[in-house]
């Protein structure tokens, strides 16, 4: 039998608050998400001026970044260089660029899911939340 790493809800607070910080240090209003290598919602949050939207689309970033295994931006830039077939993948909603996977020593155990921004800047906020877990 062999063994995994998973997100504890300890690991998820250090998350959600680095996550946080990074956005209100830019005056940011995002939805942070933070999902399980399953692509199941373990955390949530929607800042203060977040668009409704942003709670729709977060998760869905971050779903698409724990099935894949890779960052959402390798998707939407698939897509947008003429692979149109691919917004039929199934599972995949959240192919815009601002869900990172998150991997422990080899292991893929959730991901991270931002919208509310640039997409570039989303990715700058799930890295800095990713970042608090000292990988």
């Amino acid at each position: 039998m062999q063994s995994k790493p998973f997100l504890s809800l300890d690991d998820l607070k250090k998350i959600a608050a680095a996550a946080e910080a990074e956005a209100k240090a830019n005056n940011w209003a995002v939805t942070i998400s933070i999902v399980d290598d399953g692509g199941h919602l373990l955390w949530l949050q929607r800042l203060d001026g977040a668009a409704p939207i942003s709670a729709y689309i977060a998760p869905a970033k971050a779903k698409t970044a724990a099935l894949g295994r890779r960052e959402t931006k390798i998707y939407e830039d698939m897509i947008n260089n003429g692979r149109f077939s691919f917004l039929s993948a199934p599972e995949l909603e959240g192919l815009l660029e601002g869900g990172v996977p998150i991997e422990v020593n080899g292991q893929y155990v959730g991901a991270v899911g931002v919208s509310g921004v640039k997409s570039s800047e989303d990715v700058q906020i799930a890295k800095a939340g990713i970042a608090a877990l000292g990988l």
